[in-house]
């Protein structure tokens, strides 16, 4: 490849009438792996080998940053049914407190009103 005429796909049909533009460097890596000067020293552009510390050390901040992000919202998350399971048994105990007093109202009302049918009833024995 030369560089000179218009670009081919790597089907080697004429991309001319369109917009679609083919990198060259498709073009060598497709020549590349049909040739059958494979077995010489290969002539195909390859990127620039590069330093794999940097890849991983990129992909691993993004997966520390995405872990620490899952982490916040969890706490946000067992943070507020904290606060929503302490209200409701703020809840519960007040309503416990609640039914305490009107079972001990009603334990006096009733001894009350045994007292006053005893009272009642050892009159009308007289």
């Amino acid at each position: 490849m030369t560089g000179k005429g218009p670009p081919m796909t790597p089907k080697g049909t004429d991309v001319k009438g369109t917009k679609l533009k083919v990198p060259e460097a498709e073009h060598a890596g497709g020549f590349c792996d049909d040739s059958p000067a494979k077995k010489m020293k290969m002539s195909c552009t390859k990127s620039p080998p590069v330093d794999g510390t940097e890849g991983f050390e990129s992909a691993w901040s993004d997966a520390v940053r995405d872990i620490n992000l899952l982490f916040t919202k969890y706490s946000e998350v067992l943070r507020e049914r904290a606060a929503v399971d302490a209200s409701q048994i703020q809840e519960l105990t007040n309503i416990l407190t609640e039914a305490m007093s009107l079972e001990s109202q009603l334990k006096e009302k009733k001894d009350h009103l045994r007292r006053a049918l005893a009272i009642i009833s050892d009159k009308l024995q007289d």
